[in-house]
């Protein structure tokens, strides 16, 4: 405000009294001051509310300082590839919503979601898709079938599911839809020992000295992205607060295992607080169960396993742990770091029978080239008795719990294959993205 306004303003007034102006002059200041102590408290409070969200993310995420990690900087924080056509197409589909809503409009509201992951071996879907369809309860929840990319033969075969609500995710960023960059094969990637140095390319080594394999590496991201969409990216799942079932393309289902799984997920807080999750079958894949009258306690099986979203927020809080251990298999590095980190022991609880087996003798390491996917015979035989096809596990039974299973020792530093950096960043992307996604788009 100019010095010729103010004299132009007071000269069309009465001067006021003296006692008048100096009145008119201390209201000022306190108004004035009062300003300024309001002001300095919604400037305080902004603040604070911002650290508060700023620090919760930094917990939730808690990444290290020697990557890019600053949450603040939103989506300069995060290194995405930059989209192809086909992985943009791939988003757009994921957003999709679930199919056969119309025969199945109306799911439990205390549903288990059942999340399928798969890769390429359609040969196994169909057989656990043919296990899904006659599991007693499945039409009261949702399928969630995660792809490790694109593939048309493993896309037909999920369409047809007519069973139940079924949605479809694909990994956008799986290196088996960049053909020629990262995470793919770039052209100037280091292959196997080479010196990034003597060979002039890019890239650096497992604690063995070997190269990434994209085809390799994918297990890992894969599992990765997929946890960080269900639980946090995706309409669908977003709110749900119960339990959720994860199965793997060659894992047979029996009749009983959703029913069994209700059962095992409201025993679970007063039968063993200690457990953080429930599983379908015996963390030794070679063991159809005990036969016991009695729950089993024991360590954390990859096989139909299921956790609410407590328990993600805790695998959450260890992407860094999870995303720079050295071995390309999620299981393991889930074992030997993140597991490990909670404190305590880390049990899941299961009946004394299993209700989901492992099939698969045709690894994900083999045929996954440019020629072919990986191939077998595809016969199964998986015996289903009576027992199998009705729930049974007995409230009433207690719990035997198995302490000093074998396992990774102290001191493991794991099978490599994930040494490559720009893994790591991108691991640590996909802990980040659905988080700063929902900051920016409320700012």
């Amino acid at each position: 405000m100019s010095r010729n306004y103010i004299d132009r303003a007071m000269a069309s007034y009465k001067k006021p009294r003296m006692r008048d102006g100096a009145i008119r002059r201390f209201l000022f200041v306190v108004s004035l001051t009062l300003a300024g102590v309001l002001l300095l408290f919604f400037l305080v409070g902004m603040n604070s509310g911002s650290e508060l969200t700023l620090k919760e993310n930094s917990i939730e995420i808690d990444v290290s300082s020697g990557v890019s990690s600053n949450i603040s900087g939103l989506f300069e924080s995060i290194k995405l590839p930059k989209h192809n056509y086909l992985s943009k197409m791939l988003e757009k589909m994921n957003q999709l919503p679930p199919r056969n809503m119309d025969l199945y409009p109306n799911l439990a509201k205390d549903r288990i979601i059942i999340v399928l992951y798969v890769h390429n071996r359609p040969q196994y879907l169909k057989l656990v898709v043919d296990s899904l369809s006659r599991v007693s309860g499945i039409n009261e929840t949702l399928l969630l079938v995660s792809h490790d990319g694109y593939f048309e033969s493993m896309n037909k075969i999920v369409e047809g599911i007519k069973f139940c609500q079924v949605k479809q995710v694909f990994a956008p960023y799986s290196p088996h839809i960049f053909s020629n960059s990262f995470p793919g094969v770039s052209p100037n990637d280091c292959k196997e020992k080479d010196d990034p140095i003597e060979k002039n390319c890019e890239g650096s080594t497992d604690q063995y000295g070997n190269h990434r394999s994209p085809k390799i590496v994918s297990l890992k991201h894969h599992w990765w992205w997929m946890m960080n969409t269900v639980w946090d990216g995706l309409k669908e799942t977003i709110g749900h607060s119960g339990d959720v079932l994860f199965i793997e393309e060659d894992h047979f289902i029996f009749p009983n295992a959703y029913r069994n799984l209700k059962i095992l997920t409201e025993l679970k807080p007063t039968k063993c607080p200690d457990c953080y999750a429930a599983n379908l079958a015996p963390s030794n894949v070679k063991s159809r169960g005990e036969g016991w009258d009695s729950l089993i306690a024991e360590r954390m099986g990859n096989i139909g396993y299921t956790f609410n979203r407590t328990v993600w927020r805790k695998i959450h809080r260890k992407a860094k742990e999870f995303c720079f251990f050295d071995d390309y298999n999620w299981d393991i590095t889930m074992w030997v770091t993140v597991y490990p980190s909670f404190g305590g022991s880390v049990y899941s609880m299961r009946g004394p029978r299993a209700s989901a087996v492992h099939f698969g003798k045709c690894g994900l390491h083999q045929g996954q080239g440019e020629n072919a996917a990986c191939v077998d015979n595809g016969v199964v035989k998986i015996d289903t008795e009576e027992i199998d096809k009705v729930a049974n596990i007995k409230p009433e039974w207690g719990v035997h719990v198995f302490r000093n299973q074998d396992g990774y020792q102290a001191g493991f530093r794991g099978w490599g294959g994930w040494g490559d950096k720009r893994d790591h960043q991108l691991c640590l992307d996909f802990a980040k993205m659905y988080h700063l996604r929902r900051k920016a788009s409320a700012s």
